[in-house]
């Protein structure tokens, strides 16, 4: 029963580990997508000057 246990332990601590990078990764990334998003959005105003 307690070796049950140990792969059972090791497992989740493996699962919690991996939910760890994957939360890290994403949060990166959405902050890098974020910094572009902006910069893809911007519309300069030089059409207003045109007139």
């Amino acid at each position: 029963m307690k070796k049950a246990l140990k792969v059972i332990g090791i497992i989740v601590a493996i699962a919690g580990a991996a939910a760890a990078v994957y939360f890290a990764i994403k949060k990166y990334l959405d902050k890098k997508n974020a910094v572009a998003d902006c910069e893809e959005n911007y519309v300069s105003c030089s059409c207003c000057e045109e007139a």
